[in-house]
């Protein structure tokens, strides 16, 4: 039986979550390389992450399903400045990141976490924390 790469991911919940959402569904799915993304995040990179691998009779079904939680996600997304949806949660640029990617290779085998933030495309505005009526709704 052939599985294909639906999608990478470099945390382990989101993976586990979208796993889920497809296992729901009835897709034929499983998680490539999340223990040893899970023991060393300084791997992610290197080995591309966790795959989330579908079986190719189900690659289709799984691709639109998956579009539509992305869709569904965004849309639960509201900029608190101009009520866009065009919202991503994304490292914060700044030094503060740029020395925590200094400090993991160093380190080497330490993950150092980064800061992150939501930022809207639409017209810049950043911020750390949701709205409480997007989280509510």
């Amino acid at each position: 039986m052939d599985f294909l790469l639906l999608r990478s991911f470099d945390s382990y919940i989101s993976a586990s979550l979208t796993l889920a959402r497809l296992d729901d569904q009835g897709i034929e799915c499983y998680l490539k390389d999340e223990y040893t993304v899970t023991i060393d995040p300084m791997l992610s990179n290197a080995i591309g992450g966790i795959k989330l691998m579908v079986r190719a009779d189900d690659f289709e079904k799984a691709a639109a399903l998956l579009s539509g939680f992305d869709e569904d996600y965004r849309d639960s997304l509201t900029c608190p400045q101009c009520g866009s949806h065009n919202i991503e949660y994304i490292n914060k640029p700044g030094p503060k990141n740029w020395t925590t990617a200094v400090l993991s290779w160093f380190l080497a085998s330490y993950a150092v976490a980064t800061e992150q933030i939501y930022h809207c495309y639409s017209c810049g505005f950043e911020f750390e924390n949701l709205p409480e009526e997007t989280i509510n709704e």
